[in-house]
């Protein structure tokens, strides 16, 4: 089984982007796309071997790799640990915010993290990195409920910020969002045991 390409996906994805505006996540974008990439057929298979959801899901990912170099500037020891991971879900969103009309054509698709076990994997990924920055280490089932739990608001926090809210708005409803996360979280194992259970089939424990 080969291993994709990042810098394949990378170089894809970079002539991919000035294109989604005009053609959606589409086949034809990817076409185009990867003739402006000069990316051969096994390259293309080696970069995206999914298709147009690969390539999505490396667009969020990619995200939240500029997420982590933006972090490592913010002097987040004076922060509690939910302000950390507001601020981290407040950066991922900074930097797919020059690509808005891309994250609204993923919503178009139904594209976006959230749903099929490909899109679940990339949501997890997201909350892992956020709450990783954020400084948690956890390996138990702690770790795998505060990782469903804010892979829970980033679909909804998406939505919202497709409407250009206000910086100050846009911080608050992160702030309600989290608020409400953690109540789930304090509500115990009957609520989250399912969900994480279901999660399971999907996505483990260091393998995201």
């Amino acid at each position: 089984m080969r291993i994709p390409s990042k810098r394949l996906r990378d170089r894809w994805l970079d002539a991919a982007l000035p294109l989604v505006n005009e053609l959606g996540w589409t086949a034809a974008m990817m076409d185009e796309s990867a003739s402006i990439a000069e990316l051969s057929v096994d390259q293309q298979a080696l970069a995206a071997g999914n298709g147009v959801s690969d390539l999505v899901a490396h667009f969020f990912e990619r995200a939240a790799d500029n997420m982590r170099d933006k972090l490592r500037t913010v002097e987040l020891d004076t922060l509690r640990t939910h302000e950390k991971v507001a601020e981290g879900l407040y950066v991922w969103f900074e930097m797919l915010a020059p690509h808005r009309d891309a994250v609204e054509k993923a919503v178009g698709r139904g594209l976006m993290p959230w749903g099929a076990a490909g899109a679940v994997k990339t949501s997890w990924m997201i909350a892992d990195a956020i709450w990783l920055e954020a400084g948690d280490t956890a390996t138990d089932y702690n770790r795998q409920t505060k990782r469903l739990l804010l892979s829970a608001v980033i679909p909804p926090l998406i939505l919202y910020w497709l409407n250009e809210p206000e910086d100050t708005a846009f911080r608050a409803e992160i702030a309600r969002y989290l608020s409400r996360a953690m109540q789930a979280g304090q509500a115990g194992g009957k609520i989250l045991g399912p969900a994480l259970d279901r999660l399971g089939s999907f996505v483990r424990p260091g393998r995201v």
